[in-house]
Parts: structure tokens; C-alpha cells; sequence
């Protein structure tokens, strides 16, 4: 599926190529909440890097989070590359070296509508902020830190994967 997005203040635009753009996993950990807002958490789907295609690249601006010895990982730079829009601010994608054939656009920068996913899977609810209520009821997961299902498998359970 063809993913289109941009930043609110349109000076970056973007494409890429997903095969599992149900946006499903909303993430409570600090460096989400405090970066992508909305509800305390950031939701991100995942895109094939190779396809990634950029309208207005000088206006991106990347930042790499400092860990905190409470955080996944432990102290030190995250090695995942958050981009934003530095006229407006607005989250685009994250890429991380790691999984370096995939980027994983924040769903709020999103302009072609995405599946509506038939459960939401909550994770890193260790780091969620006090004044945030996590839905319950059965098509609410729950993960106190990541699960060790991946985006792919969530998907393919699913019937949501999607073939070139």
C-alpha cells in the first residue's frame, strides 16, 4: 500500500511502501509521548526504506534521544532516528539502523487513509504518564514493555499483511 504523508505545515511531504500500515501498537514511553503527543502515546507503522521518497528534505531535522538508566536500553544516544518537520515541528518517521530496511512512519503524519486495526496493542505501559488511562476490554492488549510479537507477525495474524 502506498503511504502519503506530510507535516501540518506542508514544507515536507513523503511516500513510502507498506505492507503492514495498520496502525495497531500506540507506544506510552516517555520519548513517544513527549515527542508525538497525542494521548501520551505515538502510534507507528512500518515501511519499506527502499521506497522512501522525500519532498522538501532541507526542512527535516533529526534527533536522537538520550536514554535514561530507567529506559530500555539503558543510558546512552538511541540509535533510532526520529525526523521532524523543523518549521513546524510535526513527527515524520523514525528509522533505525538496526532495522535499517524499514522506516516507521508516525501514523499522525499520515494522509491516506489507513485499515482501522481490529485490536489495539498497548506497549511500554512501565513508562506510561500518571495522567493517562489505558483502555481496557478484550481487544485492548497490554504490554508492560515490547512484545515479542513484531509488527510483520501482528499482521500476517491478522490478515492484514499485505503482498507486493
Amino acid at each position: 500500500m502506498l503511504l502519503e504523508g506530510s507535516c501540518r505545515c506542508g514544507a515536507v511531504g513523503f511516500s513510502v511502501e507498506s505492507r503492514t500500515p495498520c496502525p495497531y501498537m500506540r507506544c506510552y514511553c516517555a520519548i513517544c509521548r513527549k515527542t508525538a503527543g497525542g494521548g501520551g502515546y505515538a502510534i507507528n507503522i512500518m515501511g519499506e526504506a527502499a521506497t522512501l521518497k522525500v519532498r522538501g528534505e532541507p526542512n527535516i531535522t533529526v534527533w536522537q534521544a538520550p536514554l535514561a538508566e530507567t529506559e530500555e536500553g539503558g543510558a546512552g544516544l538511541s540509535p533510532a532516528q526520529r525526523h521532524f518537520c523543523r518549521t513546524c515541528g510535526s513527527a515524520l518517521w523514525l528509522h533505525d539502523p538496526r532495522w535499517s530496511e524499514n522506516i516507521y512512519p508516525f501514523a499522525s503524519a499520515i494522509n491516506t487513509p489507513l485499515p482501522k486495526p481490529p485490536e489495539r496493542v498497548h506497549i511500554m505501559l512501565d513508562f506510561a504518564a500518571s495522567w493517562v488511562t489505558v483502555p481496557r476490554g478484550k481487544k485492548e492488549v497490554r504490554f508492560a514493555r515490547y512484545p515479542e510479537e513484531s509488527i510483520f507477525d501482528w499482521h500476517q495474524r491478522h490478515g492484514l499483511y499485505q503482498d507486493s
